[in-house]
């Protein structure tokens, strides 16, 4: 298990990308942000952490993208190592889920870097001049299933993005599984 950075760097701009998603478009990142911003989320297919929470994460993305908010998961682990999160199984999981975002490959993870991503789950959260105002946690559920008296953080923070176009200023970092890198 590993920690994502506490702190959110407030206005920090969104790194530009462009990379193929599961449905075969190239996608970038202006052609998905929405009138009210745009959330970045780091997953795999192997980690017991985005695995627990999938359902989560998709009703999160479902319900985000209806305040116009653009959605967008993306995976960068080394599928020579972890071949369950290859290109082909991303395909699987995102066609079995029907997920409701672009699934995108970052084969050289350049764009992981660029981020600074550190463990899946990992949720950035963009205004829509793409300045950073979300680098929390999803929710208070852990492993678990969230409970009608747990936080949904992510949803509520980017509600206040949506709405004002700044974030909480209390967040509380994701954590999960490290990025599993490619030796350099």
């Amino acid at each position: 298990m590993i920690k994502a950075k506490k702190i959110c760097d407030f206005d920090w701009v969104a790194p530009n990308f462009e990379l193929p998603s599961t449905g075969m478009k190239l996608c970038t990142r202006d052609s998905l942000l929405k009138e009210n911003g745009l959330l970045v989320m780091f997953i795999c297919n192997h980690c017991p952490y985005v695995l627990s929470a999938l359902d989560r994460i998709i009703k999160v993305s479902r319900d985000l993208s209806n305040k116009e908010v653009g959605v967008v998961a993306i995976s960068s682990n080394d599928v020579e190592t972890y071949p369950l999160d290859s290109f082909e199984n991303m395909k699987k999981l995102a066609t079995t889920n029907n997920f409701p975002f672009p699934y995108l490959f970052d084969e050289t993870q350049a764009v992981a870097r660029a981020y600074g991503a550190v463990c899946t789950p990992d949720f950035f959260g963009f205004n829509n001049t793409l300045g950073l105002q979300y680098r929390g946690r999803l929710d208070s559920g852990g492993k678990g299933d969230l409970s009608s008296d747990q936080r949904n953080d992510l949803y509520e923070g980017m509600l206040e993005v949506a709405k004002t176009g700044l974030g909480p200023r209390d967040q509380i970092a994701s954590i999960g599984c490290s990025i599993k890198w490619k030796n350099q």
